[in-house]
């Protein structure tokens, strides 16, 4: 296992994505979490966790991790499946708040910001997405 580790600076809000063959959507949830990030104006981070690609998806979250310090990525040597690369991701974020994510999409990033402000309002202690 290959990790790529925050700082200790605190980040208000981790994003924890897990990742297997996902070359095709990286790029855009990465574009999408950081509009979003900028609509919410809070400090974040993203914590992508490749669960032993075999496409190019590796490559990606290197060069993501390079350009962007609130990149993170942790790499398995093989696939343990979605689970195990949630924990992974969830015990390295630093966030106050965290949220899991696929990365195809599934869980758009767009619903982040009423998700945020659902738990910060102290109305509900966790909450998840559901695309109609």
């Amino acid at each position: 296992m290959i990790i790529n580790s925050p700082s200790s600076k605190t980040t208000y809000l981790s994003l924890v994505v897990p990742c297997f063959n996902e070359e095709t959507a990286i790029l855009i949830f990465y574009d999408e979490a950081v509009k979003i990030s900028v609509s919410i104006n809070e400090q974040f981070e993203i914590i992508f966790v490749d669960d032993g690609s075999s496409d190019n998806t590796l490559t990606l979250l290197r060069q993501l991790a390079n350009k962007d310090n609130r990149v993170h990525y942790i790499s398995f040597s093989r696939n343990f499946g979605k689970e195990a690369a949630m924990l992974a991701g969830l015990r390295e974020a630093h966030g106050e708040y965290i949220t899991t994510l696929d990365a195809d999409g599934q869980d758009p990033p767009s619903l982040i910001p009423q998700m945020l402000e659902a738990v910060v309002s102290g109305e509900y202690d966790c909450s998840a997405t559901k695309v109609v």
